[in-house]
């Protein structure tokens, strides 16, 4: 077998794992009792701390001048990554995972109506057809056409404002240039616990806070397993694939979460939100294939990596 055939296969598996494991963070949520701001700073305190390790473990060295010309974008982006992480997860308290993991899809098609303005992009006739192929497919799963009951649409509208904070984040992260990608994760997922701390000490009461031993399992499962082995695994596997191939399977993940939401969840999925499902990922999809070319930053794979969120 071609050793260079041998990788591509080994690192596209690599990233299907990845993926998948991105996939059932809801489902680890559903088993957490503590809030959403708490499990957001465990879930970045624990993938800083982890990819620290694999850093070392790896000799991987920091590139300096390269993180301290992008550092007040990174450290943002990390900061806006906390609350993306709360809004997502508020989500789930108030609408079904299906839901607010299509709504929070809508992330690429929020990056396609602000580009224009930010770095001067066409809005071409493609992209406008897939901003309007997302609104009809949100339409169809946020259960406002009355044919499931779904919750409260204050789930879709926190999953709709996580969507548009981790679009914030693409755009950030298209202004990154020449930040090794562990460098920028660790520092983001530092970011995001350090300026949650203080939040919790000031929004939450320490000591009311109670864990089983489930339920702090899931919780460490959700920052080791969930966050810092999966973006080593996410990140570890890019090198020698193709930037259109990494596109299409960062998809597997939100398609597992649906799995999640419908099978072990028993969440309600009806055949109109299907097609919802079908339009959304779709429309975000084609909406994102520029981001596909095989070149540097921005853009190319450094921004198909932006995708990865959960």
């Amino acid at each position: 077998m071609n050793p260079k055939s041998s990788n591509t296969r080994m690192s596209q598996f690599t990233l299907a794992v990845a993926m998948v494991i991105f996939g059932t963070v809801p489902l680890v949520r559903h088993y957490i009792t503590l809030s959403s701001p708490i499990v957001a700073f465990f879930r970045g305190l624990m993938g800083t701390l982890l990819l620290l390790v694999v850093m070392l473990v790896t000799h991987h060295r920091f590139d300096r001048e390269a993180v301290r010309a992008n550092l007040c974008r990174i450290l943002l982006s990390g900061v806006l990554l906390g609350f993306n992480w709360i809004a997502l997860f508020e989500s789930f308290r108030f609408t079904t995972v299906s839901v607010a993991t299509l709504c929070d899809n809508f992330a690429p098609i929020f990056v396609v109506l602000i580009a224009p303005l930010i770095f001067k992009e066409k809005l071409t006739k493609d992209k406008i057809i897939c901003v309007v192929v997302a609104a009809i497919g949100i339409l169809f799963v946020s259960g406002f056409l009355g044919e499931v009951e779904i919750g409260s649409p204050k789930g879709v509208f926190l999953s709709l404002c996580s969507a548009v904070l981790y679009g914030t984040i693409i755009i950030l992260n298209k202004t990154i240039v020449g930040v090794p990608a562990y460098d920028k994760t660790v520092l983001q997922l530092g970011a995001c616990a350090i300026a949650l701390f203080p939040y919790i000490l000031l929004t939450e009461e320490l000591s009311a806070i109670q864990l089983n031993g489930f339920g702090l399992a899931m919780l460490i499962t959700a920052g080791v397993v969930h966050t810092g082995i999966a973006y080593a695994l996410y990140f570890g596997s890019m090198d020698g694939m193709k930037a259109q191939t990494i596109a299409l399977m960062s998809y597997i993940g939100p398609s597992v979460s649906l799995l999640v939401s419908t099978l072990l969840l028993k969440e309600p999925m009806t055949w109109l939100q299907g097609v919802g499902a079908v339009l959304i990922l779709g429309a975000a999809f084609f909406s994102g294939r520029d981001s596909s070319q095989p070149s540097g930053e921005p853009g190319g794979k450094n921004e198909v990596r932006s995708k990865c969120k959960l």
